[in-house]
């Protein structure tokens, strides 16, 4: 598959990645979830490849989230297949035995939050904003949100982030865990090569165990976890709710939530 909506380019090792949807704010579609497919085989099998560094094109958006406008489409069944096949193409993200990055620069909604979690360390622009607003849609996180937010953030600030759908500005996310470093947005991709290129100056074999272990020992649970997630976010779809968020979204209008 060529690549239309992601930009990768090698720079002395380092993979640099570029999520380019940026009139749609660099959303994450069908289409771009397979691109990411594609883009991680091919990381796999370069062993030149050392360090991957994940960004957003435009200084709006690292990923503004999942593409509501495909979505809202979805029946209950498409829907839990859309979020396991995201999942899926996070935990090979998360299993790569390099070093990930996410270099935050703009938004880093739904999808696009869950996409910079699934990376080894996150370094943010002061124009990120990080959050979890899918509650405002009347459906849950899909891509592993639930699971991986806990652990970066503790599992009662997650819960605040998931059931408020607030977002977190760059420096409360570096304070919550969420970030690292924040930067002015010039100096965030230098930065994250230049972190990638001094991970990649130390042995490779340990780094991958070092991933390895912590990994295991961090979420064990992570598969059960994701299981309940997915299930839960397409029968969300079923809901009379469920249609309604995603289609006032669409209609740019506010949900009227019945509990049904």
């Amino acid at each position: 598959m060529a690549l239309e909506n992601l930009l990768f380019r090698v720079e002395d090792g380092v993979g640099i990645a570029t999520l380019n949807r940026p009139k749609a704010l660099n959303a994450l579609d069908s289409r771009t979830l397979r691109e990411l497919g594609e883009l991680l085989s091919q990381v796999e099998a370069d062993r030149a490849v050392r360090a991957l560094v994940l960004t957003g094109a435009g200084d709006k958006a690292f990923v503004a989230g999942a593409d509501i406008a495909e979505m809202s489409g979805l029946s209950a069944l498409e829907a839990r297949r859309f979020a396991e096949a995201g999942q899926r193409t996070l935990e090979r993200l998360e299993a790569l035995p390099i070093v990930t990055i996410a270099a935050v620069n703009g938004f880093a909604l739904g999808g696009g939050c869950e996409l910079a979690m699934a990376c080894d360390l996150v370094y943010a622009s002061e124009k990120a904003r990080f959050g979890q607003p899918e509650v405002n849609l009347g459906i849950i996180p899909g891509f592993g949100g639930t699971q991986r937010l806990q652990r970066r953030v503790g599992s009662q600030r997650a819960f605040e982030m998931i059931v408020t759908g607030d977002m977190a500005d760059a420096a409360t996310a570096r304070a919550w865990g969420l970030a690292l470093d924040v930067l002015p947005p010039d100096r965030l991709l230098p930065h994250a090569v230049a972190q990638a290129r001094k991970v990649m100056s130390k042995g490779p074999g340990a780094i991958a165990a070092a991933k390895r272990i912590l990994r295991a020992t961090a979420q064990p649970q992570l598969v059960a976890g994701q299981a309940l997630e997915a299930e839960a976010f397409g029968l969300l779809f079923g809901t009379e709710d469920g249609r309604e968020g995603l289609k006032a979204f669409v209609e740019k209008r506010p949900a009227a939530f019945q509990g049904k």
